[in-house]
């Protein structure tokens, strides 16, 4: 199991430092480089640089308060 765990923790460890990588590269570095290029195929235009981030972190708040709203239905009912 500890050897699963150390996996899943690697995985995710990767996934998250590769994710880092490419946004910063992409927001900080690809407006200094010439639009014509080869390394702009790999980017989304601009402007998804935050629509993405800032969509992503709506769907996060909303799923949290529904989780805690659950938790609290659930608290509220087993009181009873």
């Amino acid at each position: 199991m500890e050897l699963a765990d150390q996996a899943v923790g690697f995985l995710l460890s990767f996934i998250s430092i590769s994710i880092f990588t490419y946004y910063t590269c992409w927001v900080i570095v690809l407006p200094f480089v010439d639009s014509d290029h080869f390394i702009q195929k790999f980017f989304l235009p601009q402007h998804y640089a935050i629509i993405i981030p800032v969509f992503a972190g709506v769907i996060l708040l909303s799923f949290l308060s529904i989780f805690v709203g659950f938790v609290m239905l659930k608290s509220k009912q087993k009181a009873k």
